[in-house]
């Protein structure tokens, strides 16, 4: 029996309190840079848990840990799904539902990566990250940091 990935997913834009922002560099797509990415397990999870879950997968990173911020900010947008990943979802589906959070941590931090999803890590400038990314939903949150976590 097949499983597909469930179409709705969070996007968790991981940065410091000065706004460098980390990018990761996909593995199946070297050069296709990108933030914490990742679907629902199931269709009940709760999207924090999956924001959650996904951050620590991806980088090894506890989101509750001491002077992390985990924002949810209760935003989302619908786009198409990349040609190049819709073999993951059940045929017929074109459009994922995404979910932004945000992970403010102290610092800079070099990150345990998941060697199947990415390659490569940097910390960038907000401007020049969001430049980087290939995703235009994760550019908008990526130039919406400024506002977001202002206090």
């Amino acid at each position: 029996m097949t499983t597909y990935k469930i179409p709705i997913s969070v996007l968790v834009v991981i940065h410091t309190p000065d706004l460098q922002v980390l990018m990761l560099e996909r593995a199946a797509n070297p050069g296709f840079w990108q933030s914490v990415t990742g679907s629902l397990d199931a269709e009940n999870e709760p999207l924090v848990q999956t924001a959650i879950r996904e951050v620590g997968e991806e980088t090894g990173l506890d989101a509750h840990a001491a002077g992390h911020i985990l924002r949810d900010w209760k935003q989302s947008a619908s786009y198409d799904i990349y040609y190049e990943w819709k073999h993951r979802f059940a045929p017929g589906v074109e459009q994922n539902l995404e979910h932004v959070f945000s992970l403010e941590i102290p610092s800079p931090v070099r990150v345990t990566l998941s060697p199947r999803e990415h390659i490569s890590q940097m910390w960038l400038p907000y401007p020049e990250a969001a430049a980087k990314v290939f995703s235009p939903t994760n550019r908008d949150a990526i130039l919406a940091l400024p506002q977001r976590v202002k206090n």
